[in-house]
């Protein structure tokens, strides 16, 4: 549903076009110094106003409701809500009846029986990403020790991309690889709780994201054994290479831990595209008028972030009461 983790835990609220989104966090540690001013730096990465973004600019300043007393955590949940100002939801009435390739819209109405909040693509908006980051501002604070950087690969290219896309309507997509130094030795769980599958479904809960690998990830396929088996150095476990990106049988072996991701190019483009219209049933063109990226993998680096420092905030407050 809309919530995840089992000790440190968030659930998100809100729509694109309604009154507001947000996140509520429970598991925080209580005695941590926590307010707005924390969350700036992450927010200003997240927003829109770069080269080949949307030209939907909200103020994101999040108001801290509940789980601070005295400026620290109180220990109770925590809950971060950001107002929705710059809203524009007519261009959203005019294709109700006509999802947009691509996008949530067809899925949405299915599941939902049509009740769904259609405008801005409701709760499967982008917009509500902001939770991921605030929660993510909250998460960092627990696994201090941590450098967690997301970086989109070759970005000069990018841009050169960006340009051309824009001159025919069009959008593009971006690899982002992620890595996370001082994590320590035994994260994670074997099979369904692994440190992959943990980090790769809270990943796959940022809208766009379309695949994921770890270390080598697919070129590894064009290696034997001899070459990808990483030599342990040390009792620490640093290892001579690093091909496992950081996982050995699910659990962190205390090296860098690397991931890269796939962002697909943003669906809604100025292009004039073909789809169904549910009303009569017929296929029609459609041109998507409103403010949307041209590529939104360039706001995606901070929540990659987010969602790693979330996942292993979580599995650190586990390894830690498992200790005792």
């Amino acid at each position: 549903m809309n919530s995840f983790g089992r000790l440190f835990r968030i659930s998100i609220f809100g729509e694109s076009h309604g009154q507001c989104v947000g996140v509520l966090i429970d598991g925080c540690l209580a005695g941590i110094k926590l307010d707005e001013s924390d969350f700036i730096e992450d927010l200003n990465r997240r927003k829109a106003g770069e080269f080949g973004t949307t030209k939907r600019i909200e103020s994101d300043k999040p108001e801290i409701k509940t789980g601070i007393f005295k400026g620290l955590t109180s220990g109770a949940p925590i809950l971060i809500q950001f107002n929705n100002e710059n809203r524009d939801s007519t261009v959203y009435e005019q294709i109700k009846d006509i999802p947009r390739p691509g996008h949530s819209d067809f899925t949405a109405l299915k599941k939902h029986n049509g009740y769904n909040d259609y405008r801005g693509g409701g709760h499967f908006s982008g917009r509500l990403t902001l939770g991921l980051v605030a929660a993510g501002v909250v998460a960092k604070k627990i696994i201090p020790g941590l450098k967690i950087k997301a970086t989109i690969i070759d970005k000069e290219l990018l841009t050169e991309k960006i340009k051309k896309a824009q001159a025919i309507g069009d959008s593009v997509g971006a690899k982002i690889e992620c890595s996370v130094s001082g994590i320590n030795t035994g994260l994670g769980e074997p099979f369904f709780d692994s440190i992959e599958s943990m980090i790769s479904h809270l990943i796959f809960s940022v809208p766009g994201i379309k695949g994921i690998e770890f270390g080598d990830g697919f070129s590894i396929i064009d290696k034997n054994g001899s070459e990808v088996n990483d030599i342990i150095l040390n009792k620490e476990g640093l290892t001579k290479t690093n091909h496992s990106g950081g996982v050995n049988g699910g659990i962190s072996n205390g090296n860098e831990l690397v991931f890269r991701i796939a962002v697909k190019p943003t669906s809604s483009i100025s292009k004039t595209q073909k789809t169904i219209n549910l009303k009569n049933n017929e296929i029609e063109e459609l041109n998507i008028k409103g403010r949307h990226d041209t590529c939104f993998a360039l706001r995606v680096p901070v929540i990659v972030e987010a969602v790693t420092a979330i996942v292993l905030s979580d599995l650190y407050l586990l390894n830690n009461k498992a200790g005792g």
